[in-house]
């Protein structure tokens, strides 16, 4: 955390992961607690575009990817808590955007997924749980490697989870020394 600015981009907070690890559900309780707004760019992507299956349906990842970067670097202005889609990270100057942002990564294990998933209405993992699993291992180093900390969401309560960022965040923003995410429940992700 030690590279990033002091200012604006104190009070904003990314959640990357793979789908499925509960980035929209905690990203909106992490808001609440401080008293932020909270932005999925998923949900974003479909107030502008609509239903993001239909999208990729017509006109393929290509496009998508390019629109999807279009919302994330315009949301990555605000000062939010901001849930970025699974894939929004494949972007490398979204990658770059994100190293001055305090960034967290969610995970869960495939068991836990598996009931998150619901329906298939998710164009890249139509094929279940196989397919997170391979689109986990493809993504899992750049999702390593843009985060500040590291939080499994598997086997936890989700208001717990929420807390303990809020506080790293918190802890984060202060005036004193960057406190160690591990202190607070966050195991520590990239080092800057």
């Amino acid at each position: 955390m030690a590279g990033h600015d002091t200012g604006p981009a104190r009070s904003r907070l990314v959640l990357i992961g793979p789908m499925g690890a509960g980035k929209t559900t905690i990203g909106k309780r992490v808001a609440r607690a401080l008293s932020a707004e909270f932005i999925d760019s998923d949900a974003e992507f479909v107030r502008v575009h609509g239903p993001i299956a239909a999208y990729f349906e017509a006109h393929g990842e290509i496009a998508f990817r390019r629109e999807e970067r279009s919302i994330v670097a315009r949301v990555l202005q605000r000062s939010a808590v901001l849930s970025l889609g699974g894939g929004a990270v494949l972007d490398p100057e979204t990658r770059v955007d994100l190293g001055s942002v305090p960034v967290v990564l969610l995970t869960a294990t495939a068991d836990a997924v598996r009931g998150r998933l619901g329906s298939g209405t998710r164009p890249l993992v139509r094929g279940g749980i196989a397919d997170w699993t391979r689109i986990m291992e493809q993504r899992r180093p750049i999702y390593e490697a843009l985060a500040d900390s590291v939080i499994d969401t598997s086997r936890r309560p989700i208001t717990v989870i929420a807390a303990e960022i809020a506080e790293w965040l918190r802890a984060q923003s202060s005036s004193a020394p960057p406190s160690d995410p591990a202190a607070v429940g966050c195991p520590s992700g990239r080092q800057s």
